[in-house]
């Protein structure tokens, strides 16, 4: 007679199902053989039960979201802080701008001071202020596309007629004294062979606070300050004009509104639209 395999039922059964012809020769093999297979499934059932309990899987913790939208949004602003630093780099801080980069930078600026917040999004009346405090670097000014250093304001002009390079210009803002300086380098051309003078002047301000970003300066003094070879120079005092002789657009005061400060660029659109921009220094 044969043997079922010993390891396993199914095998009991397939080799019950190979020797069929034979188990049909001996219908008692087929009996016991098959009985034999329900015996050993009956009793590995006893020895193994199966369990039908379940324990309940905890539910899963809360998503926040706070957080997620907050980061986006600050990397939002980021990029168009970069965008609006691209637009305005490579036009010697305003003075090779077309009217085409002009525009490109008023549209940069103006999605950043959107994504920002919108108008009034600065904050100078609180610990906000304290934010202006530093030395700044002027990047860009709108106002400097005029060809003259005054931008909408005389000032002048630069160019051959009167050989004056602009070098670094940069504002130092002290909000405890209420100071505010715009610091000019300049080169002023000579006939050759003098060679060109190298010079510091520093506009001296005094600004207050006006509304929640305003800001109002009103001018004190200029002084000039030689470098270079003729750095051993004391400086220079310029005598100020009196008010009743000075043209009546520019008296020395003026006004220009922060619509984007962060801890290293800071963005201000003046009283007669000069956009302008500022990295720390």
């Amino acid at each position: 007679m044969a043997m079922a395999a010993p390891w396993s039922s199914s095998s009991c059964c397939a080799t019950t199902a190979s020797t069929s012809a034979q188990h049909l020769l001996r219908p008692t093999g087929v009996s016991r053989s098959s009985s034999s297979c329900r015996e050993q499934g009956r009793n590995r059932n006893r020895r193994r039960p199966i369990s039908v309990s379940a324990t309940a899987a905890a539910p899963p913790p809360p998503v926040d979201y706070a957080g997620t939208s907050a980061g986006a949004d600050a990397d939002y602003v980021a990029s168009l802080k970069v965008k609006l630093l691209s637009a305005v780099s490579g036009l010697n801080r305003g003075l090779a701008a077309t009217q085409e980069d002009l525009d490109r930078a008023d549209a940069a600026a103006r999605e950043l001071e959107a994504a920002a917040g919108g108008s009034g999004a600065v904050d100078l009346t609180g610990p906000g202020l304290d934010a202006l405090q530093g030395r700044w670097r002027l990047v860009y000014s709108s106002a400097f596309s005029s060809r003259t250093l005054g931008g909408s304001r005389p000032g002048p002009p630069t160019g051959r007629l009167l050989p004056i390079t602009l070098g670094q210009v940069f504002q130092r803002i002290d909000v405890l004294s209420r100071d505010l300086d715009n610091i000019v380098e300049l080169e002023l051309g000579a006939p050759w062979p003098i060679p060109p003078v190298e010079a510091t002047a520093t506009l001296a301000h005094k600004f207050e606070v006006v509304g929640t970003s305003g800001v109002k300066i009103n001018f004190e003094k200029t002084t000039v300050k030689t470098k270079g070879s003729l750095a051993q120079l004391p400086p220079l005092e310029v005598p100020r004009i009196p008010d009743n002789l000075r043209p009546t657009d520019n008296t020395g005061s003026g006004e220009f509104e922060v619509t984007y400060l962060d801890g290293d660029t800071r963005v201000t659109r003046g009283d007669r639209g000069e956009l302008r921009v500022f990295v720390i220094a």
